[in-house]
């Protein structure tokens, strides 16, 4: 239950910030005790593997502070963070993987499924911040992009902490990933509503 929970946080995570926990959690592994890889994820520990991932980091950290390069590179991370949040969940799990060489071998085994469950995560997250930081945006003229990336990217560390730490205080993770999803909707619906109530101008 415990490694599931894990395998959660650190995909959540990845929805805030792709490249947060696969840093950390390659450098937990290969300079503490904290966090022991399983075979087939210990590349994420690799010294090459850690400079490119924190490179990645730095320049995700920059840009996803500026108004308006920040939902480009929202745009972008539809399709890195989910990969991340896979990579995260299926590390976290300590699941068994081996490289796709082949393919019938990978889906029948189930090797699949964690990798799946973490990229469905890391994208409903990814997708609960995509679509608030334009509110937030228009909002505040803009003013709200970096201390919402901020505030997200030291959610992410949290979460990771959390997950390698104090595994059950994802479920607080996931709390807040509900109480968020349920704001932007019914923001959502309150600016359609609005939106519908004014005069056409005919």
């Amino acid at each position: 239950m415990l490694e599931v929970l894990t395998a959660t946080g650190l995909a959540l995570a990845a929805g805030l910030n792709a490249w947060i926990p696969l840093v950390l959690l390659g450098a937990l592994d290969r300079f503490t005790g904290l966090v022991e890889l399983p075979p087939a994820w210990a590349w994420l520990a690799n010294e090459w593997v850690l400079l490119v991932l924190v490179v990645l980091l730095v320049v995700e950290f920059l840009a996803d502070k500026v108004p308006g390069l920040d939902t480009v590179n929202d745009v972008v991370q539809t399709v890195v963070r989910p990969t991340a949040g896979g990579i995260a969940f299926g590390s976290g799990l300590g699941a068994t993987t081996v490289a796709v060489t082949d393919p019938e071998t990978f889906f029948a085994t189930q090797q699949w499924v964690p990798i799946a469950v973490g990229v469905v995560l890391a994208l409903l997250v990814h997708l609960l911040k995509a679509g608030a930081r334009p509110i937030l945006n228009a909002a505040t003229a803009g003013v709200a992009a970096p201390v919402a990336s901020t505030a997200e990217d030291a959610g992410s560390i949290l979460i990771v902490v959390a997950a390698i730490l104090a595994p059950v205080l994802v479920l607080l993770a996931v709390a807040a990933a509900v109480t968020a999803g349920i704001w932007l909707i019914r923001r959502r619906r309150r600016r359609g509503r609005a939106a519908g109530a004014q005069p056409d101008g005919s």
